[in-house]
């Protein structure tokens, strides 16, 4: 597990809504009995986006949702005023074992929105519409936002955008991003020339200014990237661990609701 970015160390103010970003992979797993992942633990105050590149993930949480996603898919979690989620390899992964890449983005929630009832949204890899690039530079697979006309299916409460970019060997396309928005091309793999000018490699994040309406990307080879654009939240940023707040106060008063089991509609089994 690489962490790409996270708001303590590089500022809420500079990545808002965005708060971090973890890269798993790319790994093989041997097959093995007993699956591996995170067991259950709790949330509040944000969304998580795990976005599956290669294996399969199988999430579980305290609302009764669920499901499992494989390569292309998407979780889109939110967590609200409180939610406790286990995510593991599917069993069916877990037997066979294989290559495992996986992407986990959290998105902030603005204070209104913080206290909204936990949620989750499964989108599969057939609901997420793709727009062919020009010249056969690649494709823009719309998770969230909108792109050249095609709108992504996953929901969201601030005006953001999620893009998975894939450019050909050789291929270069200008994307149009909203003025004022932040804005950050994760480079998984490949390597891109940006804007003219910066390079960025394997497992790189580049952050822009949020000035302009445009980016320039140009790949040397065949390039995986993911492209997050997002209007600030200008709030202040508090957290510890898996809760993020706007103050102190809210983060000792989501311990103690986390301690007095108030997250928890429905128990999740953690003994599987």
């Amino acid at each position: 597990m690489r962490s790409l970015f996270t708001y303590d160390r590089m500022g809420a103010h500079h990545v808002t809504p965005f708060l971090m970003l973890d890269y798993a992979g790319p790994k093989d797993f041997t097959p093995a009995t007993k699956p591996r992942g995170v067991g259950a633990h709790p949330h509040r105050g944000f969304e998580t986006v795990t976005l599956v590149y290669e294996g399969e993930v199988e999430h579980r949480d305290s609302t009764g949702n669920g499901g499992i996603i494989g390569p292309g898919d998407v979780q889109w979690m939110t967590a609200g005023n409180g939610i406790v989620h286990e995510e593991f390899h599917s069993p069916a992964f877990t037997e066979r074992g294989g290559r495992f890449e996986v992407v986990q983005l959290w998105v902030n929630l603005a204070a209104t929105n913080k206290s909204v009832p936990p949620g989750y949204q499964s989108l599969k890899a057939a609901e997420i519409p793709r727009v062919e690039l020009a010249e056969g530079a690649g494709q823009l697979a719309v998770i969230a936002g909108e792109y050249a006309g095609a709108s992504g299916p996953a929901q969201t409460f601030s005006p953001i955008n999620v893009w998975d970019l894939r450019l050909n060997q050789g291929g270069s396309t200008t994307l149009g991003v909203p003025e004022g928005h932040t804005t950050m091309i994760v480079v998984l793999s490949g390597a891109v020339q940006l804007n003219g000018t910066e390079i960025a490699r394997d497992a790189e994040l580049a952050l822009f200014e949020r000035a302009g309406r445009e980016i320039r990307i140009e790949a040397n080879n065949a390039a995986k990237l993911l492209v997050l654009t997002g209007e600030p939240i200008d709030e202040p940023v508090v957290g510890y661990g898996p809760f993020v707040m706007n103050s102190s106060e809210e983060i000792e008063d989501s311990m103690r609701r986390f301690q007095a089991g108030q997250f928890q509609a429905e128990q999740v089994d953690t003994a599987s």
